[in-house]
């Protein structure tokens, strides 16, 4: 049996761009994607904070250290520039391998400046 689990996740970064003419995808600094451990074209969902959007897209490598995510084509409908959005990858695990796994979390300010990392998400207290 294959379960899907969370991969990373990119938890309150800020939108920088939002280009309708640019060709596709989210731009996002090569240094936060390799972080995280995100492919180049890796499958992302992103989750707008502010409005409430959620759609898929593909991650490309955008300037090391530029601090960019950029939203592009048509999902720059859903995003604007200052919007808070959560960038998450799923994979694939057996049952084995789900039992070791941790995702990639990485936390930003609103200046999209890591303020932590972390490989588990705490448990929700009422």
């Amino acid at each position: 049996m294959q379960i899907t689990l969370l991969k990373a996740k990119l938890h309150r970064a800020t939108v920088t761009n939002s280009e309708l003419g640019y060709e596709g995808s989210c731009a996002i600094d090569s240094d936060i994607l390799n972080l995280a451990g995100i492919r180049e074209y890796e499958q992302i969902q992103i989750y707008n904070i502010n409005n409430g959007a959620r759609f898929t897209t593909y991650a490309i490598r955008a300037e090391a250290g530029s601090k960019t995510f950029s939203v592009n084509g048509a999902a720059a409908r859903l995003a604007c520039v200052g919007d808070l959005i959560i960038v998450c990858t799923y994979a694939q695990f057996s049952s084995e391998e789900a039992q070791n796994h941790h995702p990639d979390l990485v936390y930003f300010d609103i200046k999209n400046n890591i303020i932590r990392t972390a490989v588990e998400i705490p448990v929700q207290i009422a």
